[in-house]
């Protein structure tokens, strides 16, 4: 067991996230000297061509390992030496791990945000749903939707080509028509189950809903991966409608356990962290 831990989260606008005291509780659970450190680039005037750089020092410093969040999981992908086999089908990577001086990237928020559909919204209809985004977080989610037995992912991204290149990569792993770019949102969500954004739209640094309430109806489940604020604009307006819906922190929680367990090597308390997570959002 590796008793000292410095680990990192970088991304832009990150001041509230609860990662840094998810992974310190869990790691004070187990004995250990863990501090994990928000490397925000609104913080520090940067943007994400600082990247090389930040992994340079990181790496200089003795980190164990970082996460890495909006806009970089897919910028940061040149700069390691291996990636897992999940952050390679994905195409994103969400956490960095040092081996024998090597970069490695995985990716949790897949496993992450499908545990949290498990448990949220596990016997919902899933024959048609719609995705809006289609980056980095965007690809682990759609990867989570068609593992959980989504049978046709509708995606719509401000990036046409964007959300074209993700549907094939989709085709590719699970079968020709499983996945597609949208074209009309409106028709899309009048035949849709659910709904999920995995656009940062919604996030207290850029405030808005992705989707117009005015195409949502009360049949349709609602899921988000912002999490802070928990209640965004567009789970609102789903819950006064009656709709079911899933809020970002449940992806939140369980990507961090995984990515606990990559830095630590110590199995993490999945319910210990959910609990945790729900007392700081009290």
């Amino acid at each position: 067991m590796n008793a000292r831990i410095l680990a990192g989260l970088i991304g832009s606008g990150i001041q509230a996230s609860r990662t840094p005291a998810l992974h310190e509780h869990e790691g004070d659970a187990h004995g250990m000297r863990y501090l994990y450190r928000l490397i925000d680039l609104d913080q520090l005037n940067l943007d994400s061509s600082a990247l090389p750089d930040l992994l340079k020092a990181a790496e200089q410093m003795n980190f164990t390992g970082l996460n890495i969040t909006y806009p970089c999981k897919q910028l940061i992908l040149p700069l390691l030496d291996e990636l897992s086999a999940e952050a390679r089908a994905i195409g994103a990577v969400n956490t960095v791990t040092w081996q024998a001086g090597k970069r490695i990237g995985h990716n949790t928020d897949c496993l992450g945000f499908a545990e949290g559909l498990r448990r949220g919204l596990g016997d919902t209809a899933r024959k048609r749903v719609v995705q809006m985004g289609a980056g980095g977080a965007g690809a682990a989610v759609a990867h989570a939707l068609l593992g959980e037995g989504v049978e046709q992912l509708c995606i719509f991204d401000l990036d046409s080509n964007r959300a074209q290149s993700l549907a094939d990569n989709l085709n590719q792993h699970f079968g020709a028509g499983r996945a597609l770019a949208g074209t009309d949102l409106g028709s899309a969500l009048a035949m849709a189950d659910g709904l999920v954004n995995t656009t940062p739209v919604g996030m207290a640094k850029l405030p808005g809903t992705p989707v117009p309430a005015t195409l949502l109806r009360p049949a349709l489940w609602v899921a988000e991966i912002v999490y802070f604020p928990l209640q965004t604009e567009l789970l609102r307006d789903a819950r006064a409608l009656g709709c079911r819906t899933l809020d970002g922190g449940h992806m939140a929680v369980f990507q961090a356990v995984k990515a606990f367990e990559l830095f630590s090597g110590e199995v993490a308390n999945a319910e210990r962290m959910l609990e945790h997570f729900q007392r700081m959002n009290n």
